[in-house]
């Protein structure tokens, strides 16, 4: 019967008779439809929905059935292409109305009826048939009639109209053909009139809205229209007549339903005839054509067909199109059977059909205007979007944190690559977790597909080795993808093989299998709990093709007929056992899905007609896809397709050509079905031909005996293997789905993307815009029109990376990566916000979304008013902040605080207009007055102008991108009121200006971002200029209308508001300084009269606010200064205080008193503008005074206090001199900067930070506590290019942190901060020189890409902090250190001992370096210092106060041996050693000896010192003498002290003795070189000769700073710091401590300069191989002195600069939140010592350490309470703890540096590190002890710090107060006796004289003198408060 109904349409088609032209036939209408009952009924759905009145012969005509939870039932697409195979052409669908519009609104539909018809439709055109839809059929809806009935004819006409519409939008993009009504008669019998003729007109009404709704808004191409008339219905002629009159002009066709009564044809004809008298030349469509009493039709339907082609032929009627169902039904039989066969058993029908054959020929015949449609539709609800990228090709670190080699850094190392590029560094996201998230929250995907690198966590491949670190570095970046709501997507192994299994023969190998699983166990173990989406292989196909067929990628095997073959059997084994170990382990628990990516292209015939193309294409397809998917998704088993071909190419030829490994039995039930969904990448497209002449040699094309090409109209891409063939992406889904999938296996697209070069323009990437287009629509096309199960698309890649072989030619990113910057900054590209776009529409919706509601984002603080207030003092009661903050240490100022927010903190950023919009003329916007005064030549820096700025004004979606992807919570922006109101009056509103906005804030608003709208940011229209400006009270009303429109325009989303920006600047610098347009220079007057305009006008507006808008809108209102802090030069001062005071009122009190206080200016500038006016000699004040009812409209008009500020000021009284007048000479200050506080681009703006914290307690003080908004805060650089801004960064790290102490500790009521600014912008006079943003503008490119800086992602992760958390590590560690720890204090000879030539000592060359002029501060020298060498006794009693049980000293090498030589040995010098250990000993206190602590003899330098290699032998010899006469009695020897300071300060910079800097690039590598040789030497001297006998330890001690990246986040930097440590402490260790040479390092680094430099060898000395095993181990302990952290990064000097710091190649710089020191380079940064004792322990194989110096300095005045030294020692011991106790690092012993103030080198006494007091001033040197020292004492007595969870500690009870109150230098311990001031000591001495002398006097005297004795007994056991007392 399909014969007979192809037949019946040809002969409908091509009969003569109908004379129908050939573009005609191509147009027929073959109609069909709806759905035969027979069919209903036979696919159970009759009964499952349809109301019974449906139900009977009616069903037919009902399609509501179709919308279950199963939107189309699955035989439907197959029904409806049998339909098309029989030449059917189009379908009736019959829109249910009452069922779409339940409520008759189309304002509330039922979506899931809608969303069914859509479904529907799109199954039809899916299989090539195009919808007829009546849009209603039958009876008008109940609730339509309800709602038109007692109303006008046009009710019912409105009502369909809005049906109509809503049917046209929503289904239209589907449909060709409508019609508005079928079954008239039942339509107007259902109609609520009782007139007949009105009925009619009611029909006729809503017909004609509906034609004409659908040719003015919606009609496509060829779009038409008409209505369904019937001959031979029942309608009456009236009705007939009636219709047909009124329906003329509205009918793009006649719709006909027919009656044929077999017999009765004159009947037929009559009808036929009355219509053709009506409607004259129209085309006709046969909607309806039912047969009656035919009985012989049915075995010859032609007789009847011939019959009607006769009738209608002879009325001459011009035909489009016929109904054939009649003929369908007579197969019906045949197509129910067949359908149902289908159902039954898919295969019984098809298995002649493969599936490519079956989605060829779905697709063969589309025209290229069908093919390439567009489609307007979303993807369905949950759809996945995300973005991709892989492990090598981002991560960099190639050798980072113990990673081992993978296969593709061998690759890359041997040059395999273009240019020889590797992926060392990659795009550095190894360090860039937080910058690669921080793009992902721009883009917001719900998917980020990453892979894990195997050589990453398992170095060697297997789990023998293990690499913690990497495990962090994947725990973060997961933890903080789930954070921003991003699912991870983990790919388990993404190509980067480890090499040691390669070794091995990798993938060819069956080992790896177990490899594999045992990484992919530890995987799923370690970040299973939170990944829910594993892939086993990303592209397995690419791993065995490219790996081991052509050896394209690594490990560049060419074998692809039997390694090939190999590698994928093994590959795919391996899946299946990791699937298999995840849903046996881990899947009840851990809830994920584990499949494969696989790659395909799409392969279509070269020549479509030729039988071998289509099925060489299907099997190119077997060959890449089903090579892996067949086994897994089919039946365990490679597709026969394959193993048939193999087997064909192998007898074919004399030699096998490949080997295709078997699957066992029990491995194919194995593999089977390990797959929960199939990941597809997919790029391009193949036409694929036949090989008629194959050959034998093997490769991938000779085995399948297919051959490749492209079609030359394909465009193509930077890659030449991918062309752009969208409709390839539908069709692969299609067979896809037909032959793996069905409807049980989701499709998850996993890569599809396209490469653009790496030259022409990076950014405006269009064509990747229009690939991403066109792909996502097709697979929107398979899912909608094909009913393909797709559930995500994974756009490649992120960011830019290492394309294999490609290197970095080809870029796949959505985000640019500049590869020539070492920050690899990441810019987005045009395809990045196309994509956001995509996925925040989830496709490609008809229309635009409705606007969104606002979010409450945080609590606003209204409706409560502010607190009534007085007016200011002269001065303010604020002054109690200067008196609380200004006696602060820097200690307690400066101390970093850490804590959070409150969670309803608003964060934000700010802008303004003028600043970042750009189109300054377009759209109709009205020129402002900085648009005429950045026009002027000259106004500007550089001539710049803010015509285009940040071009804001086209980039509302780019600049939303990135307050994404900062995460704030508020953005804070200015309308221009010349873009709204171009002339400023609101007579010429401008709608695109209005639009602008509203796409703004609509975008803000549906992204979760609070709009603060600034009214007035300083750009006034000119035109308001020109009749006055700020200085006409017109002003006042133009800007209250302005803000009226505003906020009826925009208020029900923006719920703060912001009237005038910095009112002060307005009135100063633009009318007063005249700096700023409209450049007024009138300081004295002008100024005031504009401020007073200002606040009556900012008055007026909250009014309006108050009045109309807000019980609505319910937002607040504020105005916002500027202000700077004021520091009074003398707080000490009234006056200053007074003149601080001052100045904050005349800057911000100016506008705030008046608002927040009584409604008037500030007391003290009407009293200073008031009088200074009178002594000018003036009738009135310059001060314009207000009237007390504007004092009231005035007062209370903000109801939250917003403020912008940056820096802060030194203020001084001042007499200001009385002309010209002037606002400035009008607050009698003066006010300066500290040269110390940081600068910034801007002169004025210096970083002062505590500043902020006084500020808000001002504010706090002075206003009442009012809810606080910082809107403007930040910092200004003076660069161009400043990614890596790490002095932004500082900035915002301590003022948030002054903020975050202001609200934490001081109790101010802040409640949001915002960052000044969001990006680059024109920053007015400066033009574009300053950067303060956020995001790096390029102002150079037109398309202004916008970059994040390091200080975006800061202060993302400040945001996502919600302020400043203490790190876990830094929380402080209660704990022991082990038993028998050492606690010591150090010292050296020449810093304390004085004597420099008592008793025979020699001259050292300190004694020399420190008489030379200008070498020390103020000239000081060790002569005495702290004369040790007469005070054993004193020194010793300190040390046993201190109960350390070590002593650190040096011995003065010139001491004992004056010449340096053996040849005279002083005994009184080695004499005052014995006595001191000896009393040491005594005390039971242990000597720790430094042999060398600097202070070399000059008889020795005299011969060239250090320089001169015989010193090796010379020091042994030193040191032999003591170890022969010391040695019984000291157990702790330091051969040398800090040899870096020897070498480098000594020789190298000159900044020590000797003092030498002409030989920076050799000396001090020479000097190292003998001090490591006289290491060794003394080290074997001990170990060989004395350690038997006298037990003791022997080693050296080298100092160390710790080295942190400046940027973290930079490879470069984190190079520079390694790098940094091997130059310092590298330097000397790495020969003791490890292999007997230098680091290699430094070796690499001096080498390939030296040689640069044109010498022939390195400049760095080398050892010999037994120099080597010399010096290697040479050690018994580390020891270690540390005080401080830099902040490193790189530095590339000149090549012709010779010296240890060009050599080195890293400069230094300290983090501005470090607490400072009494010394420049030390920074109290006490994480840096565990990190540095952990890379030690790391580093040299964990020796035992003995920290020999550690401790910090003062400088300036005295004060004993040295809380800073506490708290350093507090802090660094107890980072100490924690590298014990969790760290597992070996320290044995901890020394302070040092017992007391002494010579601190080059800085003299100005540096004083001492736990002591030492006065300089006072001949006898007395010490007297700090805080520190009983602090240190009760460390020790503790052995760390005990827990006070735990209660009291003995160890923490009191002792003797050592600290005293006052400051000044007395003697310790002092008594009043006899009225004498003595010590303690002597006045027990002399009580005791004095009761011997009077043991014989009276009994009397006895007893006083007895009860003196006593007294004074017990003073020596109170503190020196208790003793003055007495």
């Amino acid at each position: 019967m399909k014969l007979v109904c192809k037949t019946v349409i040809f002969f409908l088609l091509v009969s003569p008779s109908l004379g129908i032209d050939e573009e005609f036939a191509q147009n027929f209408i073959a109609i069909a439809g709806p759905l035969p009952s027979e069919l209903v009924n036979r696919w159970h759905l009759q009964n499952q929905i349809l109301p019974k009145e449906h139900q009977g012969p009616a069903v037919a005509e009902a399609h509501d059935y179709l919308c279950q939870e199963d939107l189309v039932p699955s035989e439907l697409p197959r029904y409806f292409s049998h339909l098309h195979e029989m030449g059917v052409t189009h379908y009736k669908i019959f829109l249910p109305w009452a069922r779409i519009l339940p409520k008759g609104d189309a304002k509330k539909p039922d979506e899931v009826q809608v969303q069914c018809c859509q479904q529907l439709l799109k199954t039809l055109v899916a299989a090539d048939l195009k919808p007829v839809v009546v849009l209603h059929h039958q009876h008008v809806p109940s609730t339509v009639v309800a709602q038109a009935k007692g109303r006008k004819a046009n009710a019912f006409a409105d009502l369909f109209g809005e049906y109509a519409e809503f049917s046209f939008r929503v289904f239209g993009y589907l449909v060709d053909v409508w019609l508005t009504f079928s079954d008239l008669p039942e339509v107007l019998k259902s109609l609520p009139y009782d007139d007949p003729q009105y009925r009619v007109q009611a029909l006729a009404a809503a017909h004609e809205r509906a034609y004409t709704i659908y040719h003015e808004k919606y009609s496509p191409a060829g779009g038409k229209l008409s209505i369904a008339l019937g001959v031979g219905h029942t309608l009456d002629s009236a009705s007939s007549e009636l219709l047909s009159v009124f329906l003329q002009d509205s009918v793009d066709f006649l719709s006909l339903s027919l009656q044929y009564c077999c017999g009765n044809e004159t009947d037929f004809y009559k009808k036929l005839s009355v219509f053709q008298n009506v409607w004259k030349d129209i085309e006709i469509l046969i909607f309806s054509l039912k047969f009656l009493d035919c009985v012989s039709i049915e075995e010859n339907p032609f007789i009847s067909l011939a019959d009607i082609v006769k009738a209608i032929n002879k009325e001459e009627v011009r035909m489009i199109g016929y109904d054939v169902n009649e003929f369908l039904d007579f197969s019906s039989s045949h197509v129910l059977s067949k359908t149902n066969t289908l159902q039954e058993n898919p295969d019984a029908v098809l298995a002649p059909c493969s599936s490519y054959q079956t989605v060829w020929e779905m697709f063969a015949k589309q025209s290229e205007l069908e093919r390439d449609s567009f489609l307007q539709d979303t993807f369905p609800s949950g759809f996945l979007w995300g973005t991709s990228t892989g492990a090598f090709n981002i991560e960099g670190a190639w050798a980072e944190d113990g990673k081992g080699e993978s296969i593709w850094d061998q690759f890359g190392h041997a040059g395999h690559v273009y240019m020889n590029q590797t992926a060392d560094v990659a795009s550095d996201s190894y360090y860039k977790t937080s910058y690669d998230v921080y793009l992902l929250r721009g883009l917001h995907p719900q998917l980020y597909k990453f892979s894990i690198s195997w050589p990453r966590i398992f170095p060697a491949g297997t789990n023998e080795t293990f690499n913690s670190k990497s495990v962090d570095y994947y725990n973060q970046l997961i933890n903080w993808l789930l954070d921003s709501n991003i699912e991870p997507m983990v790919t388990l192994f993404h190509w980067d093989l480890p090499q040691a299994l390669q070794v091995l023969g990798g993938w060819q190998n069956d080992s790896i299998i177990d490899a594999f699983v045992n990484y992919a166990d530890f995987c799923f173990s370690t970040f299973g709990d939170r990944i829910k989406f594993w892939i086993t292989f990303h592209e397995p196909w690419v791993i065995s093709y490219a790996g081991y067929g052509t050896g394209e990628h690594p490990p560049g095997i060419t074998d692809p007929g039997v390694a090939s073959y190999k590698v994928a059997h093994t590959i795919l084994k391996a899946h299946a056992k990791v699937w298999h170990l995840y849903n046996d382990k881990y899947r009840s628990q851990q809830l994920g899905k584990v499949g494969l990516v696989l790659n395909s292209d799409w392969a279509e015939p070269r020549t479509p007609s030729n039988s071998e193309d289509v099925r060489a294409s299907e099997r190119y397809l077997q060959f890449m896809l089903g090579w892996f998917a067949h086994p897994i998704f089919v039946n365990g088993d490679y597709p026969d397709i394959l193993k048939a071909q193999i087997q064909e190419a192998n007898q074919q030829c004399s030699t096998t050509v490949a080997q295709l490994p078997l699957f066992t039995e029990e491995e194919k039930s194995w593999v089977k079905g390990t797959a929960d969904f199939f990941g597809l990448s997919h790029y391009t497209s193949r036409l694929v031909s036949a090989v008629t002449n194959g050959t034998c040699t093997p490769s991938y094309e000779s085995i399948g005996n297919f051959s490749l090409h492209v079609d030359p109209s394909w465009p193509q891409t930077a890659s030449s293997w991918i062309h752009v063939v969208p409709w390839g992406l539908r069709r692969l889904l299609k067979f896809v789905s037909q032959e793996y999938t069905g409807s049980k296996i989701p499709i998850y697209i996993a890569g599809n993307g396209m490469p653009t070069a790496d030259a022409g323009d990076l950014i405006n990437d269009t064509q990747r815009v229009d690939y991403f287009r066109r792909y996502i629509n097709e697979a929107l096309k398979a899912i909608k029109l094909d009913t393909v199960d797709v559930r995500s698309y994974i756009a490649r890649s992120l960011v830019d990376g290492f394309e294999g072989p490609e290197g970095y030619s080809l870029k796949f990113g959505l985000h640019h990566v500049n590869f020539e910057d070492s920050n690899r900054p990441r810019t987005p590209k045009a395809s990045a916000y196309f994509y956001s776009s995509v996925i925040e529409k989830n496709g490609f919706p008809h229309k635009v979304l409705d606007r969104f509601s606002t979010p409450l984002v945080f609590d606003l603080p209204m409706p409560s008013k502010l607190p009534n207030l007085p007016a200011s003092e002269v001065p303010s009661k604020a002054k109690v902040v200067w008196h609380k903050f200004s006696s602060q240490t820097d200690f307690e100022r400066d101390k970093y605080f850490y804590g959070t927010f409150p969670e309803n903190f608003t964060w934000g950023v700010s802008s303004s207009a003028y600043q970042i919009e750009g189109g300054w003329d377009a759209d109709g916007k009205g020129p402002s007055i900085w648009d005429n005064f950045t026009h002027i030549p000259g106004n500007i820096k550089n001539n710049d102008t803010g015509d285009i700025a940040c071009d804001s004004y086209n980039k509302v979606e780019e600049d939303i991108y990135l307050l994404r992807a900062l995460g704030v919570k508020n953005y804070r922006f200015s309308l221009s009121w010349p873009r709204i109101f171009p002339n400023g009056r609101n007579n010429s509103i401008n709608s695109h200006g209005v639009d602008y906005y509203n796409r703004l804030i609509d975008g803000l608003v549906a992204n979760n971002i609070t709009p603060i709208v600034t009214l007035y940011h300083w750009d006034l229209p000119q035109a308001l200029q020109d009749i006055g400006g700020w200085e006409s009270s017109a002003l006042i009303d133009l800007f209250d209308s302005f803000a009226d429109f505003c906020f009826q325009t925009f208020g029900d989303r923006v719920k703060f508001w912001i009237t005038f920006n910095e009112p002060q600047v307005i009135a100063w610098v633009g009318y007063g300084t005249g700096e700023f347009p409209p450049n007024v220079k009138d300081p004295g007057s002008a100024p005031y009269r504009v401020a007073h305009i200002l606040l009556k006008a900012h008055a007026r507006v909250y009014h309006t606010y108050d009045d109309k808008y807000r019980a609505s809108q319910r937002g607040v209102i504020a105005l916002c200064p500027n202000i700077d802090w004021a520091e009074p030069k003398t707080p000490s001062d009234p006056k200053d205080i007074e003149a601080a005071d001052r100045y904050l009122q005349f800057l911000v009190g100016w506008f705030t008193h008046p608002i927040f206080k009584n409604g008037d200016y500030p007391e003290v500038m009407k009293w200073k503008v008031g009088n200074r006016s009178e002594l000018q000699n003036l009738p009135s004040s310059r001060l314009p005074v207000f009237t007390a009812e504007e004092r009231e409209y005035i007062r209370g008009t903000a109801d939250v206090f917003c403020f912008n500020t940056y820096t802060s000021k030194i203020v001084t009284h001042a007499t200001t001199r009385l002309k010209p007048l002037s606002y400035e000479y009008d607050q009698e200050v003066l006010t300066t900067v500290d040269s110390s506080w940081p600068s910034s681009a801007l002169t004025g703006h210096r970083a002062v930070a505590w500043g902020l914290r006084r500020l808000l307690n001002w504010i706090k003080e002075e206003y009442g506590n009012p809810p606080i908004y910082i809107i403007e805060n930040g910092v200004g650089i003076k660069t161009k290019s400043n990614i890596d801004d790490n002095t932004r960064i500082f900035y915002y790290k301590t003022y948030i942190d002054e903020a975050l102490k202001a609200y934490t500790l001081d109790g101010v009521n802040l409640r949001g901060y915002n960052a000044w600014s969001f990006m680059d912008n024109f920053e007015w006079l400066n033009g574009y020189d300053p950067t303060f943003g956020l995001h790096q503008v390029d102002f150079d490119n037109p398309n202004r890409p916008r970059t994040p800086k390091r200080s975006a992602v800061y202060y993302a992760e400040i945001i996502r902090n919600n302020g400043i958390p203490l790190p876990k590590e830094d929380e402080f560690l209660y704990g022991e250190f082990p038993k028998n720890f050492r606690w010591s204090v150090a010292t050296a000879a020449y810093q304390i001992e004085g004597g420099w030539r008592a008793d025979g000592k020699g001259l050292s060359i300190w004694d020399k370096f420190s008489h030379t002029p200008l070498k020390i501060s103020n000239d000081d020298t060790g002569d005495v210092a702290c004369d040790s060498y007469h005070k054993i006794e004193e020194d010793v009693e300190m040390l046993k106060s201190l109960k350390v049980s070590h002593y650190r000293f040096s011995i003065s090498w010139s001491r004992v041996l004056p010449d340096g030589t053996t040849r005279y040995i002083n005994e009184m010098g080695l004499n005052y050693y014995e006595r001191l250990i000896d009393a040491l000993l005594a005390a039971n206190i242990m000597p720790q000896v430094t042999l060398y602590h600097w202070d070399l003899p000059q008889a020795l330098q005299n011969v060239g010192g250090w320089e001169n290699d015989t010193i090796v032998q010379r020091f042994k010899e030193y040191a032999e003498l003591l170890f022969q006469r010391l040695g019984d009695k000291v157990k702790f020897w330091i051969t040398l002290n800090e040899p870096y300071n020897t070498a480098y300060c000594g020789y190298g910079v000159g900044t020590a003795a000797p003092g030498i800097s002409v030989r920076p690039g050799r000396a001090p590598y020479v000097v190292g070189h003998n001090l490591i040789k006289a290491h060794a030497e003394a080290w074997h001297l001990y170990n060989e000769t004395y350690r038997a006998k006298q037990g003791g330890l022997i080693s050296i001690t080298i100092n160390s700073d710790w080295a942190e990246p400046r940027n973290p986040h930079n490879q470069e930097d984190v190079e520079a710091a390694r790098r940094y440590l091997q130059f310092l402490l590298g330097w000397f260790a790495h020969p003791i401590f490890k292999n007997g040479d230098y680091n290699e390092v430094m070796k690499k680094r001096i080498r390939e300069r030296s040689l640069a430099q044109g010498l022939e060898q390195s400049r760095l000395p080398e050892f010999t191989e037994s120099e080597k095993q010399r010096i290697k181990g040479t050690y018994d302990y580390f020891g270690l002195n540390h005080y401080t952290t830099v902040l490193t990064y790189n530095v590339n000097y000149p090549a012709g600069v010779l010296s240890y710091d060009s050599d080195r190649g890293v400069a230094s710089v300290s983090d501005r939140s470090w607490l400072n020191s009494g010394s420049l380079w030390l920074k109290v940064t006490p994480f840096g010592f565990r990190k540095l004792l952990r890379w030690i322990k790391e580093e040299y194989d964990d020796p035992p350490i003995y920290v020999t110096e550690n401790g910090v300095s003062e400088r300036g005045a005295l004060d004993f309470n040295d809380t800073w030294r506490t708290h350093y020692y507090r802090s660094y011991i107890n980072e100490a703890l924690k590298a014990v106790v969790l760290d597992g690092v070996d320290l044995r012993g901890y020394t302070a540096w040092t017992l007391m103030d002494n010579f601190e080198w080059a800085m003299g006494f100005d540096e004083r590190f001492g736990l002591y007091h030492v006065n300089f001033t006072d001949p006898n040197l007395p010490r007297r002890p700090k805080a520190s020292a009983r602090f240190y004492s009760q460390i020790i007595n503790c052995n760390g710090f005990p827990d006070p969870a735990t209660g009291p500690h003995p160890c923490l009870e009191p002792e003797p107060e050592v600290t005293p109150t006052d400051t000044a230098p007395e003697p310790a311990d002092s008594v009043r006796f006899l009225g004498l001031e003595l010590t303690s000591q002597n006045a027990e001495i002399a009580l005791y004289v004095l009761f011997a002398l009077s043991a014989v006097g009276v009994l009397g005297l006895a007893l006083l003198a007895f009860k003196y004795g006593k007294l004074s007994k017990r003073s020596r056991k109170r503190s020196p408060t208790e003793l003055h007392k007495l």
